[in-house]
């Protein structure tokens, strides 16, 4: 658990992914769109990724447990969390509050 909160914390945004996971891919494609250089950590391509996979299930309470956005070193949630802060316009003000855009 000491890893994963040591990573969330270490850019603006930080996403927790799976190559095979297609709402990982969707949300990955979202902040991009959005032009947020986020820092992606892809679990199933880092050797430490099924400790770091269960570590996640704990903190955020979901099995599986990706994709598993962090804004501003906190967990913001899952794809639906994220996609409804984009619908209602809160999510670009987060990532203004965090550094990630500036726009």
């Amino acid at each position: 658990m000491d890893r994963v909160n040591k990573l969330a914390s270490q850019k603006a945004v930080v996403i927790f992914s799976k190559n095979s996971c297609c709402m990982c891919h969707t949300i990955k494609t979202l902040f991009s769109e959005l032009g947020v250089g986020a820092n992606i950590h892809e679990l199933d391509e880092d050797p430490k990724g099924s400790d770091m996979e269960k570590a996640l299930a704990k903190m955020v309470g979901r099995n599986p447990p990706v994709p598993a956005v962090f804004i501003g070193g906190n967990w913001v949630g899952p794809t639906d969390k994220i996609m409804a802060l984009h619908l209602s316009g809160k999510l670009v003000q987060l990532l203004r509050e965090a550094g990630a855009i500036w726009l």
